[in-house]
C-alpha cells in the first residue's frame, strides 16, 4: 500500500500528517510489547519451579488457613528482555525511526497512565468476588479511596496468570530499557553517533534491569508481593512511573548533550560498581563488613549506584537527579516499614542487633 492510498487507515489511527515510517514504528512498538507479554504469558504456565506463601500475615493466625500457590519459571522476565531486545534489533535493521520515541513520550505516558487507571478500577471491582483469605490486611479499611489506591487483593490471579508478579517487574523495567535506546538513537540522529554519557546511562541501566530480571524469582519475599494489595499505587509504579520517570537521564541527554571525560567516565563506572558491595554478603555476615556498619547496605548500593546514573548529566539541571532524590525518599520511607515489621518479627533479638548496628542506611549519619 502506497502512503498516498493510505489516507483511510491514517484518519482510522488518527494519525493525520504523519508518516509512513512513524505509523511503522507505532505498530512494531505495539508488536514488541505483545509479543514480551505473550512470551511471559505462555512460560508462566509451562515447566516451573513452585513457592509456597502465605497469602497474609492474617491468615497464618487462622487455623484454616489458605495458601496460595505461586507458579513462576525463574528467568522468564529476562527471557522476555532478550526477545525484546532482538525485536529492537530487527526494526533497528530494517530502518524504523526508533528516535522517533522521543517524540511519542508523552503520549505513552499518558496512555501508561490511563491503562494503570483502567486495570486497577477492574482489580478494585474484582477484590469483592474473591475470598477473604486472598485479601491484603492493609487495603481492606472500609475506605473506598485508600483501598483503591492500596488495592484490596493481594495477589489477583486470572486463572494462573498472576497479574501482580508480571507487572511488578517486566512491563516497567522492559519499557524503561526500550525508551532508553530510544533515546540513544535519538541522539544518534541529531548528532551522528551516541555520546559517552548516553552510552554510560544507557549500558549502566541495561545492566540493573537484566539483573533484576534474571533473579526475578527474588521478588516473591518483597513486601511488595507479600505484604501490599494491588492497587493504583503498584499498578501505576509498575506500568506508567518506573518506566517513564527513571529514563529521565537519557531523555535529558538528548535536548543536554554533555562532554564527559574518559577519566570522567571510569569514576563514574567505580561509583555505579559500588552497588554490589552491598549484596554480596550473605547471612553469615549479618554484623560484619557492610552488614555490621548499616543495617540497610542495599538500600546505600542502590543509592550510590542511582547517582552514578545521575552523574553522567552533569551539573547544569536537577531534573537528572530526581530519581536520586526521589528514590532517597522512598528507601527512607520503606527502611521505617522494615524496621517496624522486622521488631514485631524478632522482637528483643532486633533490639540486640539495632544496637550493635546503630545506622540504618548511611553510616554515621543516619
Amino acid at each position: 500500500m502506497t502512503a498516498e492510498g493510505s489516507d483511510w487507515l491514517k484518519d482510522y489511527f488518527t494519525l493525520k500528517n504523519v508518516g509512513r515510517g512513524r505509523f511503522q514504528l507505532e505498530a512494531a512498538r505495539w508488536m514488541n510489547t505483545g509479543f514480551s507479554t505473550l512470551h511471559s504469558r505462555l512460560r508462566l504456565s509451562a515447566s516451573h519451579r513452585r513457592q509456597i506463601m502465605k497469602p497474609n500475615s492474617q491468615a497464618l493466625k487462622d487455623r484454616f488457613s489458605h495458601d496460595t500457590e505461586r507458579e513462576f519459571g525463574g528467568t522468564l522476565g529476562f527471557h522476555a528482555l532478550c526477545i525484546s531486545s532482538l525485536v529492537l534489533m530487527l526494526l533497528l535493521g530494517l530502518g524504523a525511526p526508533l528516535g522517533y520515541l522521543f517524540e511519542l513520550l508523552l503520549p505513552m505516558a499518558v496512555c501508561a497512565i490511563a491503562v494503570s487507571f483502567l486495570l486497577s478500577v477492574y482489580l478494585y471491582i474484582r477484590s469483592f468476588w474473591v475470598p477473604s483469605y486472598a485479601l491484603a490486611l492493609g487495603g481492606n479499611t472500609g475506605n473506598p479511596l485508600y483501598d483503591f489506591f492500596i488495592g484490596r487483593e493481594l495477589n489477583p490471579r486470572v486463572g494462573n496468570f498472576d497479574l501482580k508478579y508480571f507487572c511488578e517487574l517486566r512491563p516497567g523495567l522492559i519499557g524503561w530499557v526500550v525508551i532508553n535506546f530510544g533515546m540513544l538513537m535519538k541522539e544518534v540522529e541529531l548528532r551522528g553517533s551516541p555520546s559517552l554519557a548516553m552510552i554510560l546511562v544507557n549500558s549502566f541501566q541495561l545492566v540493573y534491569v537484566a539483573d533484576a530480571l534474571w533473579n526475578e524469582e527474588a521478588v516473591l519475599t518483597t513486601m511488595d508481593i507479600v505484604h501490599d494489595g494491588f492497587g493504583f499505587m503498584l499498578v501505576f509504579g509498575d506500568l506508567a512511573w518506573v518506566p517513564f520517570t527513571y529514563s529521565l537521564q537519557a531523555a535529558f541527554l538528548v535536548l543536554h548533550p554533555q562532554v564527559l571525560s574518559l577519566l570522567g567516565a571510569a569514576a563514574i563506572v567505580a561509583l555505579n560498581e559500588l552497588e554490589t558491595i552491598a549484596t554480596a554478603t550473605g547471612k553469615r555476615l549479618l554484623v560484619s563488613g557492610w552488614w555490621g556498619l548499616v543495617r540497610h547496605p542495599n538500600y546505600l548500593g542502590d543509592l550510590f549506584m542511582a547517582l552514578a546514573w545521575s552523574l553522567p548529566c552533569g551539573f547544569s539541571h536537577l531534573l537528572p537527579y530526581f530519581y536520586v532524590i526521589y528514590f532517597t525518599v522512598l528507601l527512607i520511607h520503606r527502611e521505617a516499614r522494615d524496621e517496624r515489621q522486622c521488631r514485631a518479627k524478632y522482637g528483643l533479638a532486633w533490639d540486640t542487633y539495632c544496637r550493635r548496628v546503630p545506622y540504618r542506611i548511611f553510616p554515621y549519619i543516619y
